[in-house]
């Protein structure tokens, strides 16, 4: 499980957060898979690129897990 720390405001948008953990290769990476619906945020499939990550939520991608602390 890998640990984001939100500092910048109350949120961070799920194509940003694939990128900058290094789940995805770049941007346009991650909003193709995110499209293809292979991106789970609390378990379940999420395809709005843009959706706001919040502290306590937990993305999964190709069998690694973020958690937003």
């Amino acid at each position: 499980m890998i640990e984001f720390k939100l500092e910048s405001g109350e949120f961070i948008e799920l194509n940003n957060l694939l990128k900058v953990t290094g789940l995805c290769d770049s941007g346009g990476m991650a909003k193709m898979v995110i499209a293809d619906g292979a991106v789970l945020v609390d378990n379940e499939v999420e395809t709005r690129k843009r959706c706001k990550i919040r502290v306590g939520q937990v993305v999964e991608f190709n069998g690694e897990s973020v958690s937003v602390v």
